[in-house]
């Protein structure tokens, strides 16, 4: 089974919740997508891993990262992957002690081009604050992944803000494909 597939299964066994929820973005739901209940286990990590490896490769990505929380495993899982990057992760604000840095992680320089990635993607949000706080740092965006695409919208809004192309490993037809939304 290809790692596409080994991934959408991880996905649909073990993050699919159905019942109603409140999204980050305050909108309700009929079911939920975390993703980190997939991806935090070997099987899911292992096939996000190898996707993101081969996505940093073909975008020319020297670096892999975005908002904490929604980014940490799968910049782990690209690193893991083997994807020769540096990892990051952006913070919603910079901290009020030690470096005061907003972007964690190895420095990143001028000249690296930075794949922005993040877990769920619904609106858009995260992951266009995550893309704003690295543009206003000086950096390159190459493109965006997510580990899963809700199809509401927010793709079209990342890939606006990146200026670059967006692209999500899983939609939410591959798990849910019979959801009451659709």
């Amino acid at each position: 089974m290809s790692a596409h597939g080994r991934l959408a299964d991880e996905l649909r066994e073990h993050a699919l919740i159905i019942g109603e929820v409140t999204l980050t973005s305050g909108l309700t739901a009929q079911y939920y997508v975390d993703a980190k209940r997939a991806i935090l286990r070997r099987p899911g990590f292992l096939a996000l891993g190898e996707l993101l490896a081969q996505r940093a490769e073909e975008r020319g990505a020297t670096a892999v990262g975005g908002m904490t929380m929604g980014a940490d495993a799968v910049t782990c899982a690209a690193l893991a992957g083997g994807a020769d990057v540096k990892g990051f992760f952006v913070r919603k604000e910079a901290k009020r002690h030690g470096l005061s840095r907003r972007i964690e992680g190895p420095l990143l320089a001028p000249e690296d081009r930075c794949l922005v990635v993040e877990d769920v993607v619904s609106t858009g949000g995260s992951t266009v604050a995550a893309i704003e706080a690295l543009q206003e740092a000086g950096h390159e965006v190459c493109g965006v992944v997510s580990v899963l695409d809700r199809l509401a919208g927010g793709g079209l809004r990342i890939e606006a803000a990146a200026g670059a192309p967006y692209f999500a490993l899983v939609t939410i037809d591959d798990i849910y494909p019979e959801r009451p939304d659709r």
